[in-house]
């Protein structure tokens, strides 16, 4: 039997539930979650299996509808979030294009700002005016081109922040306003901040969604996303687009991720700390041209980030001389850090990004974004910060020398 009352953790604050809260604990009494690795469910009767079908019972019919595992994971990510309701998908970019596709149709509009994940910003450009969606992309931190945008009706409203992969901080609340009174749905894309460092909810938010295959499990193991909001939302419009188009998590998936979050707090805001120490670091290293992170007061949206963020977050943009020359020499310099396209894990990684995740923009698209071919997209890990510190001066040098 559980040896603590299930009743009782939920007068617990949420970094204790996360860990304690056990819905699918067995009769023995494991301390971690069962996975329950099932395709489909038994009835006890053929009136059962048609009273579940009909809804006028609730039973477990089939894993891409619901499975114990995967359910445990969007209750505890809706705790975490303070969403009333969560709908996991199988990736990052699931839960961007379930988002979008399950609230327009042809006809419909979205607005959304340019500062986006490649594979969004396609979305945006290529897939969803095939179906007859017009979609408009603005600098998201000119307010008055979301004023002038949201000016007509609009469907749905898409916003990243901080932005991938030049850290731009979106006013939350601001475009909340605006894109409610155009009667849109308002998305932010949270995976930079994380859950932990910025509550889009709280600031006007209508939907939040994550690349859970990021800090939510942060050890590069698996593949998730995760779209959540109002009860009505999720279940009315999503949860039937979501269920009868396949995009679905595995049970697994959901059991590494369920993990991953009884960490995630101490992670993140670790990686945050080393994040601005290195910033301030790489600001000092001959061979650096620029750097950007949120935290630190010569950041552009310095002051709005301090507003709506409780840290710098874990990523840090910067720019080393001598161009695409310089930036591959400086990755290759690297001992340490890795090359890699992913972002939010405990080992530091780093990528260009204007020839891997923003290479399908065009160069003007590029330069608008301030994608520079010397630009370097730093996801900091929890290494020893020092360790880290050499390994960027390792890569600098190399920059500095490909001249």
């Amino acid at each position: 039997m559980p040896s603590t009352d299930q009743s009782f953790l939920s007068s617990c604050r949420t970094d204790t539930r996360l860990l304690h809260e056990a819905r699918n604990r067995t009769e023995h009494g494991e301390t971690s979650d069962a996975i329950f690795p099932t395709s489909g469910f038994v009835y006890d009767s053929a009136e059962q299996a048609e009273a579940t079908f009909e809804g006028t019972i609730q039973h477990l019919q089939y894993s891409r509808y619901g499975n114990p595992t995967v359910d445990a994971l969007q209750d505890r990510l809706a705790l975490l979030e303070g969403a009333e309701a969560c709908q996991t998908t199988s990736t990052g970019m699931g839960a961007v294009s379930c988002a979008l596709l399950a609230q327009l149709k042809a006809g419909d509009r979205v607005v959304a700002s340019s500062a986006l994940f490649g594979s969004t910003h396609w979305l945006l450009d290529s897939l969803l005016p095939g179906y007859g969606i017009e979609t408009v992309m603005l600098d998201g931190t000119d307010l008055k081109a979301w004023e002038e945008a949201l000016s007509k009706p609009t469907q749905a409203v898409l916003i990243e922040t901080p932005s991938n992969p030049m850290l731009d901080v979106l006013d939350i609340r601001h475009i909340a306003d605006l894109a409610h009174k155009a009667g849109a749905i308002f998305m932010v894309d949270n995976v930079f901040a994380t859950p932990v460092g910025q509550k889009p909810l709280e600031l006007g938010a209508d939907v939040v969604i994550y690349s859970c295959t990021k800090h939510i499990d942060g050890q590069g193991r698996v593949m998730g996303g995760a779209i959540l909001g109002s009860q009505e939302w999720i279940t009315g419009t999503l949860q039937p687009f979501v269920r009868n188009t396949g995009n679905t998590l595995s049970p697994f998936n959901a059991w590494v991720l369920s993990k991953g979050l009884e960490t995630l707090r101490l992670r993140v805001e670790a990686m945050a700390r080393n994040a601005a120490r290195l910033a301030d670091a790489l600001s000092e290293l001959p061979g650096i041209t620029s750097v950007r992170y949120p935290g630190r007061k010569d950041h552009p949206h310095a002051d709005l980030a301090r507003k709506q963020m409780s840290n710098g977050g874990t990523l840090v943009a910067f720019s080393v001389a001598n161009s695409k020359k310089g930036a591959f020499a400086c990755l290759n310099a690297f001992r340490l850090i890795a090359i890699s396209n992913n972002l939010g894990d405990a080992r530091s990684l780093a990528t260009h990004p204007a020839t891997t995740t923003h290479r399908k923009l065009t160069q003007e698209q590029r330069d608008a974004l301030g994608i520079t071919d010397g630009s370097i997209r730093f996801s900091v890990g929890l290494e020893d910060v020092e360790d880290l510190i050499e390994d960027l001066r390792r890569g600098a040098e190399a920059a500095r020398q490909a001249g």
